[in-house]
């Protein structure tokens, strides 16, 4: 279940992410709206709570991101495009 939190800080980030383009993406996430749909490392749950979340973010630029993504508007959509060491790491 991948529940997100997006921090201010750098610094207390568990991962970097740049918002891409599609071709350049290395996960193409689909935002939804509760818990229960968060499944996987594709489908996001976005919270506010810090203690509720399973992996903290920070937004940065591409060249300085560990992990690139796209959002999409389609569940079918969504999923890995490449391989990445963060597979798995994002809904534990």
């Amino acid at each position: 279940m991948a529940r997100i939190y997006q921090t201010a800080s750098m610094g207390e980030a568990h991962i970097r992410v740049a918002i891409v383009s599609r071709g350049d993406a290395d996960l193409l996430v689909h935002r939804v709206s509760s818990w229960g749909l968060a499944n996987g490392d594709a489908y996001w749950f976005i919270t506010r709570n810090k203690q509720e979340a399973t992996c903290w973010i920070y937004a940065v630029s591409p060249g300085m991101a560990d992990l690139k993504i796209c959002f999409v508007d389609s569940l079918g959509e969504a999923g890995w495009q490449k391989e990445s060491r963060y597979k798995g790491r994002l809904a534990r």
